[in-house]
C-alpha cells in the first residue's frame, strides 16, 4: 500500500501547485479591479522639450510583413528631427530588399538600415548592436507583426517625466482575433495577461515584464542593467528582472494599445509557446534565488515567483493528467483512502477563480457584457481543453529551460492574413514537420477518450469531467497540428 500512497503524494502535490497557481491569480484579479477605471493623468511635454527616440525594428526574414511595419513606423507622429528609425535587419532572403525599397518612399526620415554579418544573439544580439549607435535618450521596440499606432510615442514618452522609469509597455491587442478558434483562443488567454495580470503586478509594484514589443526603453536602463544578453530564449523578461532588481520602476498601461498578429496555424502557435515556456524556464534558473535572497517585500517575492515559474504549471498539469490514470483505476476499485475526495472543493474554489480571472479580461471592455458572457461559456472549456492539450509540449520545453539545455532562438513565422490573400497555407517559413511528441499528444487523445468511453459504458464516473477535457484538449492540438500539415501540402 505504500506504493499507493506515494502516488497519491505526487499526485496531491501536483494539485496543490495548480491550487497555489489560481490563488496568485485571484489575488493579481483583485489588484487588478482596485486600481480598474481610474483615470492615469498623462504628463504634459512642451513641444519643443521632446526627447530624442530612436525605434528599433529587429527583423528576420518577415517578406509578408515588414512592408506593414515600416509604412505604421514612418506614419509616427513625433516631432521632426527628434525620432531616429533603425531596420535591424539579420534577414538571409529577399527581405532585405524590400527593406532597401520601403525605406527608400521616406527619404525625409532619419533611417538606419543595420546588416550584421552574422545572427550570433539572435534578437538580444541584433537590439545590442543597434544600441551601439542609437541617438536616442529612449528606444521603442516593435516585432515584425506589430502596427503601432501613430500617436503610441506621444502617448508613452511622457511617462518617463518620473527619473525613476526605466520601461514603459503597452498593451497587445489583435489584428486577426477573428480569423480562426485558435485565434480567438489565443486573444482568450492573452488578454488576461496584458488586462489582469500585468495591471495586476504594476499595481502593486510587483515585477512586471517588458513583452518584447510595443514598450519603450530609456537607453540609460538598458545599460545600467548590463544590456541585452542571449543566454535565455526570452531576452525580454531577463533585462526586465536586471532592471528591476537594479532598481529601476517599471509602468504599464493598458489604455495605450498596440496591434498585432496570431499566430493562425498550430505550429507556429508551438513555435512560439515553446520559446516563451522555456524562456521563462531559464530566467527562472537564473533570477529566482537572486530575487528571493534579495531585501524586496514578501508580495513582491511571492509575485515574482510565481511569474518567473508560471509555465511549471504546465508540468503540474501533465503530472495530474499521467497520475489520473492509476488514480481512476484505484478509485473505481475502492482502494483510495475516503479523506482524498474531501478536498475535492478546494480546487473547485480554484477553478472559480481562473473562471473569473478571464471572464474579467475578456469582458472588461464590453459595455453589454452579457453578450460576452455567451461567448465566455462557449470559449473557457475550450480555452482549459486546449491548454491541457498544450501541457505534454510545454512542459518539454520548461524541463529544458529547468535543466539548462541550451537550443536556438526559433522566431515566430508573420502572416499579414490581413491582405485579401489570407491563405497561410504558401507561407515559406513554416515549418511542418511533426516531432514525436505530436503523435504522444493523439495517443493521449485516444487514451483519455477511451476512459471516457468506459466511464459512460461502465457508469463509473471518477474523474470523467477532467478526462473529458484531456481528451477534447489533446484531440484538438494533434489534430490541429496534423491537419495543418496535410492543408501544407494540398
Amino acid at each position: 500500500m505504500n506504493w499507493i500512497y506515494l502516488l497519491i503524494g505526487v499526485y496531491g502535490m501536483a494539485m496543490a501547485g495548480i491550487f497555489l497557481y489560481s490563488l496568485v491569480q485571484g489575488h493579481l484579479l483583485w489588484q487588478f479591479l482596485k486600481v480598474a477605471g481610474h483615470h492615469r493623468e498623462q504628463p504634459v511635454i512642451n513641444e519643443n522639450d521632446w526627447p530624442r527616440v530612436t525605434v528599433q525594428l529587429p527583423i528576420y526574414n518577415e517578406k509578408y510583413v515588414v512592408e506593414r511595419l515600416l509604412d505604421a513606423v514612418a506614419a509616427l507622429d513625433y516631432p521632426a528631427g527628434k525620432l531616429e528609425i533603425q531596420v535591424l535587419d539579420d534577414s538571409t532572403d529577399e527581405t532585405t530588399l524590400i527593406i532597401r525599397q520601403k525605406l527608400s518612399e521616406y527619404p525625409h526620415l532619419d533611417r538606419r538600415h543595420i546588416q550584421r554579418t552574422s545572427r550570433q544573439g539572435f534578437k538580444a544580439g541584433a537590439l545590442k548592436e543597434g544600441l551601439k549607435t542609437a541617438k536616442g535618450e529612449f528606444i521603442a521596440i516593435f516585432d515584425a507583426d506589430f502596427v503601432p499606432d501613430k500617436l503610441f510615442l506621444r502617448k508613452t514618452i511622457p511617462y518617463f517625466a518620473d527619473k525613476k522609469t526605466g520601461m514603459v509597455q503597452t498593451r497587445w491587442t489583435h489584428l486577426n482575433k477573428n480569423y480562426s478558434l485558435l485565434t480567438r483562443l489565443q486573444a482568450f488567454a492573452l488578454d488576461a495577461h496584458f488586462l489582469v495580470e500585468q495591471v495586476g503586478r504594476n499595481a502593486q509594484h510587483a515585477f512586471i515584464n517588458f513583452n518584447g514589443t510595443a514598450g519603450v526603453w530609456r537607453k540609460t536602463c538598458i545599460l545600467d542593467a548590463g544590456n541585452w544578453e542571449a543566454d535565455t530564449l526570452t531576452e525580454d523578461l531577463d533585462l526586465s528582472y536586471r532592471a528591476q532588481k537594479s532598481g529601476w520602476g517599471f509602468l504599464y498601461l493598458p489604455e495605450v494599445a498596440s496591434p498585432a498578429e496570431l499566430p493562425p496555424v498550430m505550429s507556429a502557435l508551438k513555435s512560439q509557446q515553446y520559446r516563451w515556456t522555456k524562456g521563462g524556464a531559464e530566467c527562472a534558473r537564473k533570477h529566482l534565488w537572486s530575487v528571493l535572497s534579495a531585501g524586496f517585500p514578501l508580495k513582491t517575492k511571492v509575485h515574482a515567483t510565481a511569474h518567473l515559474l508560471n509555465s511549471t504549471i504546465f508540468m503540474a498539469i501533465l503530472t495530474v493528467s499521467l497520475l489520473s490514470v492509476p488514480i481512476w483505476v484505484l478509485g473505481n476499485m475502492d482502494l483510495l483512502p475516503p479523506w482524498m475526495w474531501d478536498y475535492g472543493y478546494l480546487f473547485m474554489i480554484g477553478f472559480v477563480i481562473i473562471s473569473l480571472v478571464y471572464f474579467v479580461a475578456n469582458s472588461y471592455e464590453e459595455k453589454k457584457w452579457h453578450r460576452k458572457l455567451f461567448q465566455f461559456i462557449w470559449h473557457l472549456p475550450l480555452f482549459l481543453a486546449v491548454s491541457m492539450g498544450m501541457a505534454l509540449h510545454n512542459s518539454i520545453a520548461v524541463w529544458e529551460g529547468l535543466t539548462g539545455k541550451k537550443t536556438p532562438f526559433i522566431r515566430t513565422p508573420k502572416f499579414n492574413l490581413s491582405q485579401s490573400n489570407s491563405n497561410w497555407k504558401s507561407n515559406r517559413y513554416l515549418n511542418f514537420n511533426l516531432p514525436v511528441s505530436t503523435y504522444v499528444e493523439g495517443g493521449m487523445a485516444l487514451l483519455f477518450t477511451v476512459l471516457v468511453a468506459v466511464s459512460f459504458v461502465s457508469g463509473l464516473f471518477i474523474l470523467l469531467p477532467f478526462h473529458l477535457f484531456l481528451a477534447v484538449g489533446y484531440g484538438l492540438v494533434f489534430l490541429m497540428s496534423y491537419r495543418s500539415r496535410l492543408r501544407a501540402k494540398t
